[in-house]
């Protein structure tokens, strides 16, 4: 199969809004959490759009999935 349109992924699009809301909600937080927390909370809320949209380039759905299972942190 491969090459899913992962845009249309309803679970992509969803961590796409969480990726926002967490943007929003640590933009918050104290200046001293800037390289800490926040950088950590960032970086974690963009990894699991990343990884489906990563999977979803792939060759197989056996390779998609395990994407899938990075971005649920299962691997």
């Amino acid at each position: 199969m491969g090459m899913h349109n992962f845009r249309e992924l309803r679970i992509w699009q969803r961590s796409m809004d969480l990726a926002e809301a967490i943007y929003t909600i640590t933009a918050t937080f104290p200046k001293e959490e800037r390289y800490g927390l926040v950088s950590q909370l960032n970086r974690c809320a963009v990894s699991v759009p990343s990884n489906i949209s990563e999977g979803a380039g792939r060759d197989t759905n056996k390779q998609f999935k395990h994407f899938l299972k990075y971005s649920m942190g299962v691997m």
